[in-house]
């Protein structure tokens, strides 16, 4: 790939908080806080006026495409990439955010084309409708990496293959083995004759459809007494699990076990139950379970607080590392786009093993000194 210093950015997304476009190649890093929502589309980002005279500091101009800044997993790969890169001054690393819009993440990618990326790192929402525009990019000799969740030839042309997309890499994580290290626990933690819930991610999410996969194979299958009661898509969203939650509690059966594709959504469903009598007990422990993936700081505070019975690990630390690793190695042609192919592993995380991560998180800023949330 040809050397080229930039003058300054004309690609912007203008978006606030945790997911803010940066323009010129400035890593300002974004707030822990989930961010707000994107007020400009990126089909309006060529409008955008070039600062005069500045020059960005990589010879190589990369793109991040995050699902949705209000996505606390996504978010937390957002910073993670944006304190990767720092360590390559060879790479101008800009990031954006599809806000959970598939029409917006696809016009990012094609306005990565218009914008001459050296190389996409993407995190798709439907895997399916974005493959094509995926391909585009590659198609125009831009190299991709797809993470979190992989992108496959199934995915573009509706068949079975479950290679990855003709000419991607990608670094990602087994969603299967991700839910099954909670789900072969739960096998003999939920009770005979259970009422549960299941909270999916975005349809057609190879990540969502493969947790799901795993707790098939190594739950359901096995506890066939279990009753889902309901069942829905809260997209990766707390909020949006939260309203499920309530309407499903009004329903009037108690619900014994949220089993969720990812910690947000998962802590959005114990916020709808907490301070009901049904579900907390008179010394306020929960009288429920509850499963979640991602192992993120919030997952994490609350497997500590004894609400979120387990989760696993999907460290967007590693992600983040191996993504800009080996796009360095692409854009200086030491390997080929399909030569990346990384997967980080899923360690559980229960309250016996919980305190390591929390003072991981502790030590990167996630997790304030007293215990909350960093803001």
């Amino acid at each position: 790939m040809k050397l080229r210093k930039l003058t300054a950015l004309a690609l912007t997304v203008a978006m606030t908080l945790s997911m803010a476009a940066c323009g010129s190649g400035a890593k300002e890093e974004p707030a822990a806080s989930e961010p707000a929502a994107s007020e400009e589309p990126a089909q309006e980002a060529e409008n955008t006026e070039e600062p005069a005279g500045e020059e960005a500091s990589g010879d190589y101009r990369v793109a991040f495409i995050a699902r949705a800044s209000a996505d606390t997993f996504a978010a937390w790969l957002t910073r993670e990439m944006i304190s990767e890169a720092e360590k390559y001054p060879e790479i101008t690393l800009d990031y954006f955010s599809g806000e959970a819009d598939d029409n917006k993440l696809n016009g990012i990618l094609e306005d990565c084309v218009t914008k001459e990326y050296d190389l996409v790192i993407v995190q798709v929402n439907d895997n399916a409708a974005s493959a094509p525009y995926i391909k585009q990019v590659v198609d125009a000799g831009i190299p991709v990496i797809t993470t979190n969740p992989a992108v496959h030839q199934g995915d573009l042309d509706g068949s079975d293959d479950t290679s990855l997309l003709e000419g991607t890499g990608t670094v990602d994580a087994d969603p299967v083995e991700q839910a099954a290290v909670s789900a072969k626990i739960a096998v003999e933690e939920v009770p005979e004759n259970a009422n549960v819930v299941v909270l999916m991610g975005p349809s057609n999410n190879f990540h969502s459809d493969g947790r799901r996969v795993g707790w098939e194979q190594e739950f359901f299958s096995k506890r066939t007494d279990v009753k889902i009661l309901y069942e829905d898509y809260a997209n990766w969203n707390s909020d949006e699990a939260l309203t499920l939650m309530e309407t499903w509690v009004q329903g009037g059966t108690k619900i014994d076990a949220i089993i969720s594709m990812n910690d947000n959504m998962a802590a959005g469903a114990i916020e709808a139950v907490r301070g009901n009598s049904d579900y907390f007990d008179a010394d306020g422990k929960p009288t429920f379970l509850a499963y979640g993936v991602d192992g993120n700081a919030q997952g994490c505070l609350l497997v500590q607080e004894g609400v979120l019975t387990r989760t696993s690990l999907q460290d967007a630390s590693l992600l983040a590392e191996q993504c800009i690793a080996n796009a360095a190695a692409v854009l200086k042609g030491e390997k080929a786009p399909t030569d990346v192919e990384f997967y980080v592993e899923a360690p559980a995380i229960n309250s016996d093993t919980v305190q390591q991560y929390i003072d991981m998180y502790v030590e990167s800023g996630e997790i304030s000194a007293d215990g909350s949330l960093a803001n």
